[in-house]
């Protein structure tokens, strides 16, 4: 039987009518819960200035010399460090200095000096904090400082540690169950999950519902970007995939809007959780990926699926018999025998693949890697950390807009390559510059960010063309995993930085190059159809290299189960 190339079914219904642009407005909004929850976390740990509180009613508290009545006024008289304490005189004549972590009780008079021979008491009645930005974080809700730190700074590792799970979990299930299940699945998941970590009572149960809301988070963006590129045809692909991230961005926007606002963290996770409602809504009614149905042989379904778009879109009727030489009559199910279920190992079965493999992953580490160390690094700043992530998110907008014309016109291999270069380019830059010329390296760094978002959505659209149907949404969540050890890796970078200033910027400079370098040894894929089987990838590939054809695995070779060799005959392809 001949392996269809399904791209001709866009020429008849259309590459982006109407029924596509529904499917994609949908999922797209969905992409934007994913950037909510995704930031969401790294709000939520934030640990507002404390200190130990005083075991009594407070007449008045002393800083630096100056008495002020209400605990709000102390915060404005600390230093940034917090390292001084916290004199306090408690309505019976007591006086206490407080700590972070500890507190004394003084025998000396009130502004008289401490003679450092007083005894030292735990904070047993727990903790006061500045509430000035913050009115509650989940830090504040379990007093997760001092001796309970630990279960805080736990919080974001666990989280992107289920991203990175779900990602490849779903992207497996994704090719072997189907899209429309995993969709359906992961998205009511983050409904759920996001208001269970909302209403928890207790830390641990708090935690695994992070953990799972990570899990379909991941598995949705992974699964939801394969679903839209396998609806889309080639000759709008680019324009699609690329602006799907710009919803994800979208996400980041609605976080700095609803976190300048709302300052109970609570109330802050319901508004965000609730983004997700409508898209519960209507995603019952997406219906399974064409690509994916064929790749199984489930011709009726595809032909029911066809029809409906064409009815949509205006189009003429498209007959799968005729465009794809299919037999619609075949058992439901019915596949090549030569086709075998998704593996992991398929995406290393020969040098070539594998080389492949490893630089989409080197690149995907290095883009989430600069992301989370060099992006992200203003989200620990001041005062000024909702607009500084306002910021950040808006400059990845005009970014996937550069290199959705760049890579249309250069293509995506020498695309990718262009923006890893910036990339060192600018982080080479960002070292030479002297520390003095400010503004010099504040423009240094926002062009290697706007390289960095480029590279982030490019990479995505070009590891869903560089794979068929039968592996794409496993190539996609392996390169997510990947990605997230990148994210989990760069605070260690940031650490770093205190013995040499510039660690972060030479790491990714140094990884930025190698994928550039790697990169230009990647196939093109530009305006050329997506394949759903291994074999049609390998008579698009032949159509430029003569013996692609012997990288591709066979049934003769070991984990395929007939021996039947399928013969391709061309389609049309790649025209």
């Amino acid at each position: 039987m001949k392996y269809p190339g399904v791209e001709l079914i866009f020429d008849h219904v259309g590459h982006f009518g109407r029924f596509q642009v529904f499917i994609y407005f949908i999922c797209a909004f969905q992409n934007m819960s994913c950037g909510i929850h995704y930031m969401g976390s790294m709000i939520l740990v934030v640990a507002p200035e404390h200190a130990c509180k005083p075991p009594g009613n407070v007449s008045k508290f002393v800083v630096h010399n100056t008495s002020v009545a209400k605990l709000e006024d102390v915060w404005a008289l600390m230093s940034p460090d917090h390292k001084e304490h916290i004199t306090a005189e408690l309505q019976n004549g007591e006086v206490w200095d407080l700590s972070r972590c500890g507190r004394v009780r003084r025998d000396s008079p009130l502004h008289a000096a401490n003679s450092g021979s007083e005894p030292h008491f735990p904070c047993s009645d727990g903790y006061v904090y500045d509430q000035r930005q913050w009115k509650s974080t989940v830090v504040t809700k379990w007093n997760l400082i001092c001796d309970q730190k630990l279960f805080a700074k736990l919080i974001q590792p666990i989280f992107m540690f289920g991203v990175l799970l779900g990602a490849i979990i779903f992207g497996y299930f994704s090719d072997k169950k189907g899209r429309q299940v995993v969709l359906w699945f992961t998205s009511t998941g983050i409904f759920l999950f996001g208001i269970l970590s909302t209403f928890t009572f207790d830390y641990y149960i708090f935690m695994i519902a992070r953990f799972f809301l990570a899990m379909v988070t991941s598995g949705y963006l992974v699964v939801g970007f394969v679903y839209v590129t396998e609806f889309v045809g080639r000759k709008s692909r680019t324009w699609t995939s690329m602006n799907m991230n710009s919803f994800f961005v979208f996400g980041l926007i609605v976080v700095a809007f609803t976190g300048y606002f709302v300052k109970t963290w609570w109330l802050y996770q319901v508004i965000l959780s609730s983004v997700t409602f409508p898209f519960i809504l209507y995603c019952w009614v997406l219906p399974e990926s064409p690509f994916w149905l064929i790749s199984e042989g489930r011709y009726k379904e595809a032909q029911q699926l066809i029809d409906v778009m064409a009815h949509w879109n205006g189009t003429s009727r498209c007959d799968l018999c005729e465009v794809l030489s299919l037999d619609l009559s075949a058992p439901v199910g019915s596949k090549s025998a030569a086709t075998k279920k998704p593996n992991i190992l398929d995406l290393f079965y020969s040098w070539k693949v594998t080389s492949g493999t490893l630089t989409i992953w080197l690149v995907w580490f290095t883009v989430s890697f600069g992301f989370y160390s060099l992006s992200m690094k203003p989200i620990h700043s001041g005062d000024s950390v909702y607009i500084n992530l306002f910021l950040v998110a808006v400059l990845e907008i005009p970014g996937y807009i550069f290199t959705s014309v760049l890579i249309n016109k250069v293509g995506r291999r020498i695309g990718q390559a262009f923006c890893l270069f910036c990339i060192a380019l600018f982080c080479t830059i960002i070292i030479a510059i002297p520390q003095r010329y400010y503004f010099g390296v504040i423009a240094a760094t926002i062009f290697a960010r706007f390289f960095i978002g480029s590279t982030f959505g490019l990479v995505y659209l070009y590891t869903a063309e560089l794979y068929p149907t039968v592996v794409r949404s496993l190539a996609m969540g392996t390169s997510n995993m990947v990605c997230r050890v990148g994210s989990i890796l760069a605070p260690v970078a940031l650490y770093l930085s205190s013995t040499w200033i510039f660690m972060p910027q030479l790491s990714l400079g140094i990884l930025s190059f190698l994928g550039g370098v790697f990169s230009m040894t990647l196939p093109e894929t530009n305006r050329k159809p997506l394949a759903t089987t291994w074999e049609e990838m390998a008579l698009l590939e032949s159509e430029h290299q003569s013996t692609s054809s012997k990288a591709v695995p066979t049934a003769n070779e070991p984990g395929v189960e007939n021996t039947e060799v399928v013969k391709l005959e061309d389609s049309g392809l790649g025209e």
